[in-house]
């Protein structure tokens, strides 16, 4: 069974490729269709599915930050549907107000890649049995004991305590740098690559409702 990571980068996607002999193989890619093709499934760093609006928003995000004290804002609020299709911060920040709360700047920068997962799956619903929604994070403190990694994954140090904790799991990671993308986003799609093998083997912990689905039948959960 083939399975995948994938985490965003500044030219498109890190995906990290588990293949069935256990050996990884780790590139970017412009975009995560191209990542799709012989996958089981493929656990990506990317909310799916919607609310129409921001508020109460989606169960499986607050599940998430209670999952993770000290570390709870990695979890952004996912925007509502009205204003991921704004074209500018101010507009989406209105619109998003208008229906209860404001939307920050650092949300707003990931509105390219929220519209790509989106259109992908509403698109192909194929998909939805093979793409689903992870969490770094929540992956790095599954394999922690379920203690949240608090050290900076940016730091030497946090980078070292990522790196022996995937190692120690059965992830060692074999690239060091790629072009395109950061060093953490390397990491963060090995450690959402197991997830997605927890998830192909039933071991996975869902948050949010079974039945949890936005307009357009996406499952709104997050899976670690």
């Amino acid at each position: 069974m083939i399975v995948a990571g994938a985490d965003g980068c500044p030219t498109g996607w890190v995906v990290c490729r588990r293949n069935d002999d256990g050996a990884f193989d780790i590139k970017v890619v412009k975009a995560l269709a191209d990542a799709c093709e012989g996958l089981s499934i493929l656990a990506v760093d990317m909310p799916i599915g919607l609310c129409d609006t921001p508020r109460p928003g989606r169960a499986c995000e607050a599940e998430a930050r209670a999952l993770l004290p000290g570390k709870a804002s990695s979890v952004f609020p996912t925007p509502c549907r009205p204003a991921l299709a704004c074209l500018t911060h101010a507009e989406a920040n209105a619109t998003s107000k208008a229906l209860g709360s404001g939307l920050n700047q650092q949300t707003f920068h990931l509105f390219p890649k929220l519209r790509e997962v989106d259109d992908l799956l509403r698109a192909n619903h194929a998909l939805r049995h093979v793409v689903y929604e992870a969490h770094p994070e929540l992956a790095f403190a599954r394999m922690n004991g379920g203690r949240p990694v608090l050290s900076k994954k940016r730091k030497p140090e946090g980078r070292q305590e990522r790196l022996d904790l995937l190692a120690r799991h059965g992830f060692k990671c074999p690239v060091d740098r790629l072009p395109g993308a950061a060093r953490d986003d390397i990491l963060d799609a090995m450690a959402v690559c197991r997830t997605a093998t927890l998830i192909a083997s039933g071991k996975a912990t869902r948050l949010g409702p079974l039945e949890a689905r936005d307009r357009h039948g996406l499952a709104m959960n997050i899976w670690y």
